[in-house]
């Protein structure tokens, strides 16, 4: 199984709250992977960044996604993502639309998600959620 990291993860880890590369290192058997709006997300916090920081988080970026398949908004996923939008929304529950997507993209995938944001996404039904320590 995969697990999907969400953009919390690499951005804690490019603010040194979090050690991403140990905690990348310490699961040798497991594979890694980032949803496309997650890269959409990161780069936008790369664009939004003032001139002393933008060269610096650009590389931080490069860095982290090189190794990282990127997933693709497929056709599939695009379904589950109305499914699960739906779903929610007949429950009277909301999650942001990026998530919503991510959550989707994991679920059609049947990978794990790591996020730092779990109380976001466990209210999707079927969602393995997991908070990187």
């Amino acid at each position: 199984m995969a697990v999907m990291l969400d953009a919390d993860v690499i951005i804690r880890g490019e603010k040194g709250a979090f050690d991403l590369r140990a905690w990348l290192e310490s699961k040798p058997d497991e594979v890694f992977e980032v949803a496309t709006i997650t890269v959409a997300e990161l780069w936008h916090g790369v664009e939004r960044a003032d001139l002393a920081r933008k060269a610096r988080r650009q590389q931080y970026l490069q860095r982290v996604l090189a190794p990282l398949p990127v997933v693709p908004y497929t056709e599939e996923i695009a379904h589950e993502h109305a499914r699960i939008w739906a779903q929610l929304e007949a429950s009277g529950k909301r999650i942001g639309a990026y998530d919503l997507i991510v959550a989707a993209t994991a679920l059609s995938r049947g990978s794990e998600l790591a996020t730092f944001s779990r109380r976001h996404f466990d209210c999707v039904p079927g969602l393995q959620v997991i908070e990187p320590r």
